[in-house]
């Protein structure tokens, strides 16, 4: 079996009930298939680059699960029609690898690091 990660991207004005009911899908077709469910973030909801489907949000989960290619061939067929999925990507987990929720930002009161110092050229001079 293979290890992937699933980041999943739902509009924000789906109810949760209904966001976990999405989640609970995927996680039944792995574990009917044999796979393994290795854990679910729920990193919330944040702003967009630019706007999916005239939303500028969107609830993130992200998805650790095992299974076998085909299984998750197939629960990319279901991601693909089911309705309030706006984008999904699926990878393949490195072992190495821990998943969290990303770092927040620093807020703009707090003042930035400040530039590493860069060494002067050395200036040769020629006699002459």
């Amino acid at each position: 079996m293979t290890e992937y990660e699933i980041l999943l991207l739902l509009d924000p004005d789906v109810p949760e009930d209904r966001q976990n009911e999405i989640v609970m899908r995927i996680r039944e077709t792995v574990e009917r298939s044999g796979g393994n469910w290795d854990g679910h973030d729920v990193w919330g909801r944040r702003k967009l680059a630019y706007e999916i489907a005239h939303k500028p949000d969107g609830f993130y989960h992200l998805l650790r699960l095992s299974s076998t290619p085909e299984t998750l061939d197939e629960i990319t067929r279901v991601l693909r029609i089911t309705d309030g999925v706006l984008r999904h990507m699926a990878t393949r987990r490195l072992k190495s690898t821990a998943a969290s929720a990303p770092h927040a930002l620093p807020a703009q009161d707090e003042p930035a690091a400040p530039p590493a110092e860069e060494a002067e050229p050395e200036v040769v001079q020629e006699a002459g």
